[in-house]
């Protein structure tokens, strides 16, 4: 039997990669477009799940787990384009285009405060960028929500969402941490 075929899911991206056969530009596309998609799933099936709370806006975030597993294995711009791609592709899929402002501002705070402490961490950290990730998340979300309805006093939900953004968080850095150490890339 050939070696192609016996490809597990999980192996089909690093065998793009690593295959001989395309130019590096497309290698590195295709594994980009591979992992927005992947991405892009996650956020499509988890949007599908009742919520765990019955309190608005929390999730558990799962797509967030392959853009800081990108911004520690990839570095900083691929994450950023799979970030952008799955916030920008979430929004037109799901229908509800103020995605784009509220996901575009949780997720352009996550990924700073991810790629700044990308710096000081080690991939056995990778689970504390995952939480200040998520409480950045719902400061720059918390930021939209107040400017787009002129209501400040939404500020009073924010500890609430912190106070979960830290276990989802944590939840998802592990998830991140655990794909470093195990997938060799």
């Amino acid at each position: 039997m050939h070696t192609d075929a016996l490809l597990s899911g999980k192996n089909l991206i690093f065998y793009i990669v690593r295959k001989g056969d395309c130019s590096l530009k497309t290698k590195k596309l295709t594994l980009l477009g591979l992992l927005s998609a992947i991405a892009l799933t996650i956020f499509m099936v988890e949007a599908q799940i009742p919520a765990l709370v019955p309190i608005p806006g929390i999730k558990l975030g799962l797509s967030n787990i392959v853009t800081v597993w990108a911004v520690f294995t990839m570095g900083p711009k691929k994450a950023a384009l799979i970030l952008s791609a799955r916030v920008f592709l979430g929004a037109v899929f799901s229908g509800q285009m103020s995605t784009i402002l509220y996901s575009g501002a949780g997720g352009a705070c996550a990924i700073g405060i991810t790629i700044l402490s990308r710096k000081f961490l080690t991939k056995k950290q990778i689970w504390i960028a995952g939480v200040l990730g998520s409480i950045a998340h719902c400061i720059g979300q918390m930021a939209v929500a107040i400017g787009v309805t002129l209501t400040p006093g939404l500020a009073a939900y924010l500890p609430v969402m912190i106070a979960i953004g830290i276990f989802t968080g944590a939840f998802t850095g592990l998830c991140a941490q655990f794909l470093t150490e195990r997938l060799k890339f």
